[in-house]
């Protein structure tokens, strides 16, 4: 295997292996990309660990993967997968024969690493860091209700128009501005303005009862 001597070929399998073992992670592949990911993470650790005595660098490795699997499944926050990929990496250089070699093997698994996610556009997606996803839809949803229900305060309010309506325009309310329709009505600008109905964050205005009967 004396071509793993050559620094791109060795981007290249770690890439690969890394594309292949984190996708595991993501898709649902049968295995078929674990074992992949497994040979090929193999085949470096072969060459580049020749004695026993070096298997540390592995289980370090072994160990910054399973950090990642705990963080996906447990904790959702992405922590310990940061504190695993910094230990794959490490595991990854320490022993590669030179400095250059160790910096395309690392950029090799961070590629791999950002690849491996569009496997998700065509394989079943895996569980993992559902939390994370999950907790920003439920943070959007309370985020998109609370803006609901702050408009919805607004019904039957007075307020001034800053801009002419046509039907569109601007409306200040209690010190606030808002963008607002007044449907089939044309408003001046500075009109005295009161809030129709509120439906979502579309604002209805129609001009006020005072100055209609001035008018």
């Amino acid at each position: 295997m004396e071509w793993l001597e050559a620094a791109s070929i060795g981007f290249l399998v770690v890439f690969f292996g890394s594309l292949f073992l984190i996708g595991e992670l993501l898709v649902k592949s049968k295995a078929l990309f674990a074992v992949l990911g497994v040979a090929f993470f193999g085949l470096f650790f072969s060459y580049h660990i020749p004695d026993a005595g070096s298997v540390w660098i592995v289980l370090l490795f072994v160990a910054g993967l399973a950090l990642i699997i705990i963080d996906g499944k447990l904790l959702s926050d992405g922590t310990f997968a940061l504190i695993g990929i910094l230990l794959m990496s490490f595991g990854l250089a320490v022993p590669t024969p030179s400095i250059l070699y160790g910096t395309l093997v690392v950029f090799g698994f961070l590629a791999g690493l950002c690849c491996a996610p569009l496997f998700m556009k065509v394989f079943p997606r895996r569980d993992l860091w559902n939390k994370i996803t999950l907790r920003e839809r439920l943070s959007t949803d309370r985020g998109y209700n609370s803006m609901n229900e702050g408009y919805k305060a607004l019904q039957g309010k007075n307020g001034r128009a800053l801009t002419a309506f046509r039907p569109t325009g601007t409306v200040e309310i209690e010190g606030e501005h808002y963008s607002a329709t007044s449907g089939d009505q044309w408003i001046d600008a500075d009109s005295d303005v009161e809030v129709v109905s509120v439906d979502g964050t579309r604002i209805l205005i129609r001009k006020s009862e005072n100055q209609q009967n001035n008018a």
